[in-house]
């Protein structure tokens, strides 16, 4: 009897022992499925294609669920009668008509160089011979390198001699007035600044690198030169500009808005220049006029930034999933179906397809509604996309997705932002995705790899200030170059700290600007 309480006893145990190796199994499975998908994605990312172009579509271009056919004979098979069969084809070529990867533009001043032969007597009866015509051989184009001129501003003073000579009468003298340069007691002319800023926020040459090309025209300097040479410009002349479109930015009712990190060395919060500062991009959208987009530089990614910049903001905010987004007053918040789609193309799975094929139905719809006015892209939202956006979360909603694998993250992504995800459906002004902003935030991002960091906050807000005048300059097709010759060439003369209306004259998008720096 005791025997066999003993055994009871002792099976129990082992039941118990089973079950919470059991257990212990099923965790640790859960555990090397979540860590085999994050050593897929980390090679994906190390080795293989960065497009975010959906391995699962077709050659039509259509998507395919059902595309995983491993047959070794994928083709059907071929009776004797039919395999004796000769097809005969007719292959018409088109007519190669390649255009030229090289070209000069129709404003390029021609220069015409004659060739003529060195005797033009004739060699059989000695005789003057008679031009008949010409061919031009061939075209190229010639490069005249820039040079430095040295310009001295002289002031000529003028009196007048009878009045000097008439001793009840006052003299009388008057005296030309040099226009005001951009930087006082500098040898920077508007001209040079421009280049200097054209070159490292167009071209993304660090200053550094400048040097030697400055140099090699006639001016020495060196890079600390140039980089205060940039802060000067930017916050006296190029910032009050900047202030004036953010203030236009506040009154629109739509923005994209997004943020990449940076490297300030000197901070002032007394962390270490190795700690990530950050550069935040807004951006209104065409259907609200002119686009603007404005760079801020910032040491935190916290929502205080935010805060600050969208003081007395009220409308829409379009951007991605990142927490800071969220709780600011009179602002609603319209989420990213780009990042949607991103996650569940990371879950390389059945399921994952199905969710990239969702996501993909939404956008073809929208390239259909592309050019459609905000109204009736609202409409056809509401009757095609809006029925595909609930069937996804419902399918969501009704799937097993548990754990920490990639599809779980991917359905715990999606369904924590339902409602920021169905906002493009009820406005017509609000995309779909925050390409947008990402796309306006790449030549920062361009820009990073080159001049690699700031040294100063006062240098990180300037390099903020002059992206965002080339960014908004490109946008509205400026000739940044142009532009910022001009504002630093007329701003000085102007009171623009006691009349800030005269900005609007020099903003990207007036006339004035469109007549005198638009691009050829």
């Amino acid at each position: 009897m005791a025997s066999d309480q003993q055994s009871e006893k002792i099976i129990r145990l082992l039941e118990e022992q089973l079950a919470i190796a059991n257990q212990q199994n099923q965790e640790l499975t859960k555990q090397i499925e979540s860590l085999t998908h994050q050593i897929q994605h980390l090679t994906k990312l190390l080795y293989g294609s960065k497009t975010e172009r959906s391995r699962y579509n077709a050659p039509d271009g259509q998507g395919s669920l059902f595309d995983e056919d491993d047959s070794p004979f994928p083709d059907s098979e071929h009776t004797e009668e039919q395999s004796q069969q000769t097809v005969s084809y007719t292959v018409v070529r088109k007519a190669s008509n390649k255009k030229r990867n090289d070209s000069l533009r129709d404003h390029v001043e021609v220069e015409c160089v004659h060739h003529h032969p060195d005797n033009t007597t004739c060699e059989c009866c000695q005789h003057a011979m008679t031009e008949i015509g010409s061919t031009i051989v061939r075209e190229e184009a010639k490069f005249i390198p820039a040079k430095m001129v040295k310009v001295q501003h002289i002031e000529h003073a003028y009196e007048c001699k009878a009045c000097k000579q008439d001793v009840s009468l006052p003299s009388q003298v008057k005296r030309g007035r040099a226009p005001q340069p951009a930087i006082q007691r500098s040898l920077a002319s508007a001209s040079v600044l421009a280049k200097v800023l054209h070159d490292k926020f167009v071209q993304y040459v660090p200053l550094y690198r400048q040097v030697n090309e400055w140099i090699r025209y006639g001016l020495e300097t060196n890079d600390k030169n140039l980089s205060n040479w940039v802060i000067r410009a930017a916050h006296d002349w190029l910032l009050p500009v900047y202030d004036r479109m953010k203030a236009l930015m506040l009154n629109k009712s739509v923005l994209h808005v997004d943020e990449t990190y940076a490297k300030v060395i000197y901070r002032s919060d007394g962390k270490s220049g190795q700690t990530n500062a950050y550069n935040w991009v807004y951006r209104t959208v065409p259907s609200q006029g002119p686009v603007m987009i404005l760079f801020q530089s910032a040491l935190s990614r916290s929502r205080s930034v935010l805060e600050s910049f969208t003081d007395g903001y009220k409308g829409t905010i379009v951007c991605d999933g990142y927490s800071a987004y969220g709780n600011l007053p009179d602002v609603t918040f319209a989420n990213c179906w780009a990042h949607v789609r991103r996650y569940w193309l990371k879950a390389n799975s059945q399921n994952g397809r199905i969710g990239v094929e969702y996501c993909d139905q939404l956008y073809r719809l929208e390239r259909k509604f592309k050019h459609l006015s905000p109204g009736k892209r609202r409409k056809k939202r509401l009757k095609y996309s809006k029925p595909i956006v609930e069937a996804f979360f419902q399918w969501i909603d009704t799937s097993p997705f548990f754990g920490k694998s990639a599809l779980a993250k991917a359905a715990d992504y999606t369904l924590s932002r339902t409602e920021g995800l169905r906002a493009f459906l009820y406005d017509g002004r609000i995309e779909i995705d925050n390409n947008p902003a990402e796309n306006a935030i790449r030549p920062n991002v361009i820009g990073r790899k080159n001049w690699m960091f700031s040294v100063s906050e006062a240098g990180a807000q300037a390099n903020a200030i002059c992206l965002s005048l080339a960014e908004t300059a490109k946008s509205n097709g400026i000739d940044f170059y142009e532009y910022v010759k001009k504002l630093l060439t007329d701003l000085p003369m102007l009171g623009i700290h006691q009349n800030s209306e005269i900005l609007d004259q020099y903003l990207p998008w007036s006339k004035n600007i469109q007549a005198t720096c638009a691009k050829l």
